[in-house]
């Protein structure tokens, strides 16, 4: 379907909404107002959040599991499991006490045991969890609310790494889960101490999920700001209600049926605008960095001349149009991979990013020695941001003149599938499109599709040591100008290599019914502080 169609198609379904088209649930007012129904941005087809790096698999993970440190709205991270926390002299060790009074949804108090093992099955799958993972010599319970951490040698970002809101963040689990499976295997036991409660008898993948307000989280006094302070639950139940189609979702929006639309897409703002009844904002000002991210362990693109060819005939533009519109306010061309308009965003060694030449592109195929392997494009058409980038890529590729095996799949299955390291004739792939969250992009540590240390790398798995060595000279820089000397050399490295293909920066919105207040800009849906009328 294309763009003008789908405003015609979500015109028409907002209309017969609001001629009563649809039915709404026999809920009696008290109870209508103490439920938020919100529509995700995907179907929550799995629910480990260190397993996978979904961000609809996070922001669900958010409500059940708590973390020791949270990023506030100025992206610095704040104590929130934690009472306090000591640093030896020397910098190596770490002792954190929590605080008292957290308890899991079973009832059972959430002791250091727990700590410890969530930490563990943590660290290998996570950037910032890899470094700590080489310098840990000591990670104990010294009893039920202290935790000492012994490093080989010092490590300056600590509460930004148990604290941050990039996937997959620490959250803390029950040691008995915890322990029982290893971050490469799903947990199947959704206990955590957050403000919410996982009901998973009422889950339905592909359809909704619930959770219910816990009455026994303890919220911290501070105000709430992101993932920080305060997580005070206005509502006693939250329903995920999923609809991949974007006119179903603002007819349900319009009609009352659902209150919050994470991810309105931008064709049907200007409908969702005339409806006195809604709000729509930018959800987060950071943005989002669309990325074409490729298996660098298989053909055709573990030939760098291949990944080249791609990276110089892209076009940022037509990306960005397909996905957002002519509204240059709202997209931007990168020619680096870091947040546009903050302080480590550069450019250095990108004219490759911003060429959008396919016949150079063409000629590098060539030169490359491509021979007409199939390229299979893995594609989630549940997903808007996906969809609309996909069905570019698809005629970019052809046009390149490669072999183009479209496999129109839905999110979930994208989110299995790129964890497979086979062939892509085995069960395997070649690319898959996702995003990046501009909060999640501001630094080397904290952005994992920019990392390129092959195994320990995000899925893709690209293995340039030229990028790699720029991290540490990054996290030992003494002043910003040290800081961005690392970062032009890694951006420099990461382009030459094609870690991945940035398809532009974009602003994306939200939606919600005026009876809804509390709704905050960021990274996350946060629904703590959100209430209804």
């Amino acid at each position: 379907m294309d763009r003008r169609s789908f405003i015609k198609t979500g015109v028409a379904a907002g209309a017969v909404a609001a001629g009563g088209g649809f039915a709404a649930p026999a809920l009696s007012q008290g109870a209508n107002a103490r439920t938020l129904r919100f529509v995700p941005q995907a179907n929550l087809a799995n629910f480990d959040p260190i397993w996978g790096t979904q961000y609809v698999v996070r922001n669900a993970a958010v409500l059940v599991w708590d973390t020791l440190y949270g990023f506030d709205d100025k992206l610095e991270p704040q104590r929130q499991m934690v009472e306090g926390e000591e640093v030896s002299a020397d910098g190596k060790t770490w002792t954190f006490k929590l605080r008292t009074g957290l308890r899991f949804h079973d009832n059972e108090p959430v002791l250091a045991k727990d700590v410890v093992a969530s930490i563990v099955r943590w660290m290998p799958r996570d950037p910032m969890g890899q470094i700590l993972r080489r310098l840990n010599e000591e990670l104990v319970a010294v009893d039920d609310r202290t935790i000492r951490w012994r490093l080989s040698a010092p490590f300056t970002k600590m509460k930004m790494a148990l604290g941050k809101n990039a996937t997959p963040m620490c959250f803390i689990m029950p040691e008995r889960i915890a322990s029982r499976f290893d971050s490469f295997t799903q947990i199947n036991e959704y206990v955590g101490s957050g403000p919410m409660r996982f009901v998973r008898n009422e889950w339905v993948p592909g359809a909704r999920a619930v959770f219910q307000k816990f009455d026994g989280y303890v919220p911290r006094n501070e105000p709430a700001s992101w993932l920080a302070g305060g997580k005070r639950m206005m509502v006693d139940r939250v329903e995920w209600v999923v609809m991949p189609d974007p006119a179903t979702a603002s007819a349900a929006l319009q009609n009352g049926e659902v209150d919050w639309w994470e991810n309105p897409i931008t064709d049907l703002v200007p409908v969702l605008r005339r409806n006195r009844n809604i709000a729509v904002d930018i959800a987060d000002p950071l943005g989002n960095i669309g990325a074409f991210r490729m298996n660098h362990l298989h053909a055709p693109f573990n030939n760098l001349k291949v990944r080249q060819a791609v990276m110089t005939a892209l076009s940022q533009e037509d990306y960005m149009t397909a996905l957002v519109g002519n509204d240059r306010a709202l997209w931007k061309v990168m020619g680096g991979f870091f947040t546009p308009d903050t302080p480590l965003y550069t450019e250095a060694g990108g004219a490759m990013m911003k060429a959008a030449n396919l016949e150079r592109g063409r000629q590098l195929l060539r030169e490359s020695g491509y021979n007409n392997e199939p390229v299979t494009c893995i594609v989630a058409q549940d997903q808007p941001i996906t969809k609309a980038l996909g069905d570019v890529t698809a005629d970019l590729l052809k046009k390149l003149g490669m072999n183009v095996d479209f496999v129109a799949t839905d999110w979930g299955t994208v989110g299995q599938r790129r964890a497979m390291k086979n062939p892509p004739g085995q069960g395997g792939w070649s690319m898959f499109h996702t995003w990046h969250a501009g909060a999640d992009a501001i630094n080397p540590i904290l952005y994992n599709a920019v990392r390129a240390n092959g195994d320990g790398a995000w899925f893709g798995w690209p293995n340039v040591p030229a990028v790699e060595a720029e991290v540490p000279n990054w996290l030992a820089a003494s002043s910003l100008a040290e800081e961005r000397a690392a970062i032009d050399r890694l951006n420099t490295a990461a382009v030459e290599n094609v870690v991945y293909c940035p398809t532009g920066f974009f602003l994306s919105y939200q939606a919600w019914r005026r009876n809804v207040s509390g709704i905050v800009k960021g990274p996350i849906p946060f629904a703590w502080g959100v209430s209804k009328t």
